[in-house]
């Protein structure tokens, strides 16, 4: 196994090349040396399978001893669009987050998988449990009537995602006072939302621009997804629901990989501090998502991630880097190893970087690359511009997916993906 995680950091570069065994980057993470099978440790000594292999070859079969406080997450869904991609990440095993969906709906969210306890209809007297009308002030409203009940459902945690489908009523008017509230508590509070398809109307547009404006301000990190770049994605026959489940597993994976880098011991433990150090009033932020299949899986999936058309700038002006890599039992260190280096060969010598390494059996074959480029807000404050959606033309690749087996439609798009595909449709309407 000895030479597989080749990883040395230079002062000018954060490019991957082959390391002495105790290199700096080991100094940072004895955890790999143990790997390795170097050095004094506690962790038993790596095994051999019936074949004789070394089972810590693959990330799947090591064990990591681990003694630490988990940090507290909850995901708040406000609003019908809100709501619904939290009833879709209730159907994928995240772990360690509590769920929440907040709304002026009564009907709706009683479809919710939800428990009910952590059901919160907000603006009671307001509303009378009948929705906002699509209007943002009447969600801000509601939300400011049932403060103390949002404090409650806050409470407690270290970590708060607010998501909502911006451009309606509640999630539009509601997510900024939630999000306010919980910052002003102390949490970590990432916003992370999605902007209307065009098909949905000009009004839903420019609300969905103002909710976002006075969400930007009372969040610590703010991760904004346009709906429309998800086009690039689709065939042109993609069903309308089809096109909204694929925004909801968007907003899934967001979460799910900040998420699991703090809740799941990986082959790299972070702390909730280190995430904290990098999120904490960073602004503006962006987001890339990488799948791929075959012998340079872990590469291409990183590739794909870092051209992902939801990137709308390059991730070298960022200053903070979160990422995760995620795959089966299968995933070995060299591929870690492969998809840092491209990652790494990219971003600023001096961005603060963040990895977690992540095993899910489901993924056998498959690796998958969540990336959160963090930062923006000091150099657009430096600049004195705001960070603009419109930066960059649209990006002729495809959405962090790799197609090497996929076809081409008549229409010259791309097929949906099919790790999409397979999830299926949501059970819960959008409310």
């Amino acid at each position: 196994m000895s030479g597989l995680l080749q990883v040395k950091c230079s002062a000018n570069s954060h490019s991957v090349s082959p390391y002495n065994s105790q290199g700096p980057f080991l100094d940072l993470h004895p955890e790999v040396s143990m790997l390795r099978g170097e050095g004094s440790s506690t962790v038993n000594s790596p095994r051999k399978d019936s074949s004789g292999g070394d089972l810590s070859e693959s990330l799947g079969t090591t064990s990591i001893q681990s003694d630490y406080n988990e940090a507290k997450i909850k995901v708040i869904g406000v609003g019908g669009g809100g709501s619904n991609a939290v009833n879709r990440m209730t159907e994928s095993e995240m772990h360690g987050v509590e769920f929440w969906i907040v709304n002026t709906d009564v009907q709706a969210m009683r479809m919710s998988p939800v428990y009910p306890e952590n059901r919160l209809q907000i603006g009671q007297e307001l509303t009378r449990g009948l929705g906002a009308g699509g209007n943002p002030e009447t969600g801000m409203n509601a939300a400011k009537e049932s403060k103390e009940s949002i404090e409650e459902a806050v409470y407690g945690a270290d970590m708060v995602f607010v998501t909502a489908g911006m451009g309606g009523g509640t999630g539009t008017g509601g997510a900024p006072i939630i999000a306010s509230i919980a910052k002003s508590m102390g949490i970590l509070t990432v916003g992370i939302v999605t902007t209307p398809f065009s098909f949905e109307g000009r009004k839903r547009s420019i609300q969905a621009q103002e909710g976002i404006t006075a969400l930007r301000d009372n969040v610590d990190t703010l991760i904004v997804i346009p709906n429309d770049k998800l086009l690039t994605a689709v065939s042109q026959s993609t069903p309308v629901t089809e096109a909204f489940n694929l925004a909801d597993d968007i907003l899934r994976q967001g979460v799910r990989g900040i998420s699991d880098i703090i809740t799941i011991p990986g082959l790299v433990n972070v702390d909730f501090a280190d995430v904290r150090a990098i999120m904490a009033n960073a602004g503006s932020s962006l987001m890339g998502i990488g799948t791929a299949t075959g012998k340079s899986r872990a590469r291409d999936a990183a590739l794909n991630a870092i051209q992902s058309p939801l990137l709308d700038i390059g991730i070298e002006r960022a200053t903070g880097i979160v990422w995760d890599i995620t795959g089966g039992t299968d995933l070995t260190l060299f591929e870690v190893n492969t998809a840092a280096e491209v990652i790494y060969d990219l971003v600023d010598p001096t961005a603060n970087l963040i990895f977690g390494a992540v095993i899910d059996p489901s993924l056998s074959g498959q690796v998958s690359i969540t990336l959160i480029a963090t930062g923006f807000k000091r150099q657009e404050e430096s600049e004195g511009r705001p960070l603009q959606a419109s930066q960059l033309t649209q990006a002729d690749t495809t959405f962090g997916t790799n197609w090497r087996s996929s076809s081409f439609t008549d229409g010259g798009l791309f097929e949906i993906p099919e790790f999409l595909k397979k999830r299926g449709g949501s059970r819960y309407p959008r409310a």
